[in-house]
């Protein structure tokens, strides 16, 4: 089975929940209680989305995390990066170094398309268009 890392379920989480709220700026441990996700482990991929410049950070006593944009303007394609990096099927669609058999392969280009077919449905998943249900 293929499947995303918990880490990235945490992270769609964490960016629907402030999809939410565009213009507040929101505590971890309140995110943390509502999308159930451990607090120190949201932290760090708070970390990891502030870095993708997908959430803004803020210190102090009002300190949290907001987004860093429009929601719409923000898609599952963008969260996954952030998280696990590039969006593939087999390494050989990342690196062509990392296949010797590239040249030779005849289902090299099936998973080009795959790639590019995944990589067009995530992209036009944007956290405005979301269901809030």
């Amino acid at each position: 089975m293929l499947s995303i890392k918990r880490e990235t379920d945490y992270a769609i989480r964490c960016v629907y929940y402030l999809s939410g709220k565009p213009d507040e700026v929101i505590m971890v441990e309140e995110i943390a209680r509502e999308m159930c996700i451990p607090k120190s482990f949201l932290a760090k991929i708070l970390q990891k989305l502030a870095k993708s410049k997908i959430v803004k950070s803020y210190v102090g006593v009002k300190g949290g995390f907001t987004l860093a944009g429009n929601p719409r303007h923000i898609t599952l394609y963008d969260v996954i990066v952030a998280v696990e990096g590039p969006v593939a099927m087999n390494r050989c669609t990342v690196k062509k170094q990392q296949c010797a058999l590239r040249s030779k392969c005849n289902v090299h280009h099936v998973w080009v398309s795959v790639r590019h077919d995944v990589e067009r449905m995530l992209r036009g998943r944007n956290f405005g268009l979301i269901d809030r249900r």
